[in-house]
């Protein structure tokens, strides 16, 4: 989760002196979720004001998933930030090849082997017991059953 959350904070700037209760409500929603607040390897300010009478401030954050120890830190290029007051977070993410078998069954539309599939399945549904789904346990156990009969047609 990142972005431009607009916060001034003391949590993730310590120029700034203020401590929002608003900060808070963020972290709360961001652990909601399994996230945690990164810190930048150089801690620069990430929204540059246009004129001389505003500050500068870190309200751009980035949230990773907890114990994402690979993914523990992210870098701020000042120079990236073309026309936009705000600066670019960066992170790099390592993707490591990975391969997946994976198989697709099909069946010829209009063939003999469809109809008897099709009567497969039919045939057995029809024995579901299905009268009775009042709970998570017992739908799971019909959607089990209907997987079985799938597999086995």
């Amino acid at each position: 989760m990142t972005g431009d959350f607009n916060i001034h904070d003391s949590l993730w700037d310590s120029l700034f002196s203020h401590y929002s209760s608003i900060s808070d409500d963020l972290l709360i929603i961001a652990d909601s979720f399994n996230l945690e607040l990164l810190s930048p390897i150089n801690q620069v300010p990430t929204r540059y004001s246009n004129n001389d009478y505003n500050s500068n401030f870190i309200i751009d954050l980035i949230f990773l998933h907890n114990g994402s120890s690979k993914l523990d830190n992210h870098l701020i290029y000042l120079d990236w930030c073309l026309t936009s007051d705000h600066i670019p977070l960066t992170i790099i993410i390592s993707i490591s090849e990975e391969h997946i078998n994976s198989r697709k069954r099909s069946i010829i539309k209009n063939s003999k082997e469809e109809t008897l599939f099709i009567r497969d399945l039919i045939s057995s549904i029809r024995n579901f017991h299905t009268f009775n789904l009042s709970d998570k346990d017992s739908l799971e156990r019909v959607v089990n059953e209907f997987t079985k009969v799938v597999e086995c047609a």
